[in-house]
């Protein structure tokens, strides 16, 4: 009786899973790919657009180039959030879908 329990264990994962496995890494590497993009783009947008553009191009005084930096760092951020938005939408469909045949 313990012989069947443990060839049945061994089998590997339920057939619902074992189709997925290539899915859910895409989605996790697209995943990974946002988020460190949703971490270093908007900073490095605030701090490259503030020293450079706002400050060293345009003579902006600290207080007002903080405020224009920002308001680059939030559009970034909304930037990223769409293109999110689009992949994930746009992941599952299949590549000739949308085509007439």
């Amino acid at each position: 009786m313990d012989g069947s329990v443990g060839a049945a264990s061994d089998a590997g994962p339920p057939a619902y899973y074992r189709g997925n496995e290539s899915s859910l890494v895409s989605a996790l590497k697209t995943l990974l790919f946002f988020t460190i993009l949703m971490v270093t783009l908007p900073i490095g947008l605030y701090f490259a657009t503030k020293a450079y553009v706002f400050e060293g191009s345009m003579k902006m005084s600290s207080s007002d180039s903080y405020f224009y930096a920002a308001i680059v760092a939030v559009l970034a951020v909304h930037v990223v959030l769409a293109l999110f938005v689009y992949v994930a939408w746009n992941e599952g469909t299949p590549k000739g879908k949308g085509k007439d045949d």
